[in-house]
């Protein structure tokens, strides 16, 4: 769940976002491969969080059909730009989150949560959405800042000083521990966690997780 104070604020950030240089080139490459390897060709994606479509267009061309959304309506505008430039059939962008996404239960075969769960005020609350939006057997995969394992000098003095001024947006501080309990609380079996940076030290991790009945 998100406020409209954060829809707001990646608003205002959206087009100096999308001029962003990715920071791990080689750790990103690793995370879209190994998600590719999860992919099928006949399944239903979900991308949470798409900001302005970076990831959707590189997947999106892997599976039948993808539907990448953000909270963010300026982000989704900045996505379908992109996507106007080079189409890919079957790609859909629509500015929603899970919570408020139009869908019926069970409608995905893969949901994609890349450094979305972080901005959710309400983890619990989404991790039983996405798992009541996956079908059977459905996968979802993520990759989270883990505020909780980082230096405490930014969770607690640096990101609260930014978020004063409105420079940070909301970021829900927990480590890569408490993420995989909520995943099992939540009716997930966890089946990877893996680390894709490059440079530094683990708290991002990729985690693919299967949803049980």
């Amino acid at each position: 769940m998100n406020t409209p104070s954060d829809a707001r604020f990646w608003d205002r950030a959206s087009r100096k976002y999308a001029k962003r240089a990715v920071a791990d080139p080689a750790g990103y490459e690793r995370t879209l491969d190994r998600t590719r390897a999860l992919l099928k060709p006949g399944h239903q994606v979900l991308e949470l969080g798409c900001g302005t479509g970076t990831t959707a267009l590189r997947l999106a061309g892997d599976v039948q059909s993808y539907l990448a959304t953000d909270f963010s309506p300026e982000m989704i505008e900045i996505a379908k730009e992109k996507h106007a430039a080079s189409p890919i059939p079957g790609l859909t962008f629509r500015a929603a989150t899970a919570e408020t996404l139009a869908a019926e239960p069970g409608s995905f075969d893969v949901v994609l949560g890349f450094n979305y769960l972080h901005l959710v005020r309400d983890l619990p609350a989404t991790l039983r959405r996405i798992h009541a939006l996956l079908a059977p057997d459905g996968l979802f995969i993520s990759k989270t800042p883990c505020l909780g394992d980082m230096n405490p000098l930014i969770r607690m003095a640096l990101l609260p000083a930014m978020q004063a001024i409105g420079m940070a947006p909301y970021a829900g501080a927990f480590r890569a521990s408490e993420l995989a309990k909520r995943l099992e609380t939540a009716g997930f079996e966890v089946l990877i966690t893996e680390n894709h940076a490059t440079k530094g030290n683990q708290t991002r991790p990729y985690i693919a997780a299967r949803k049980r009945p």
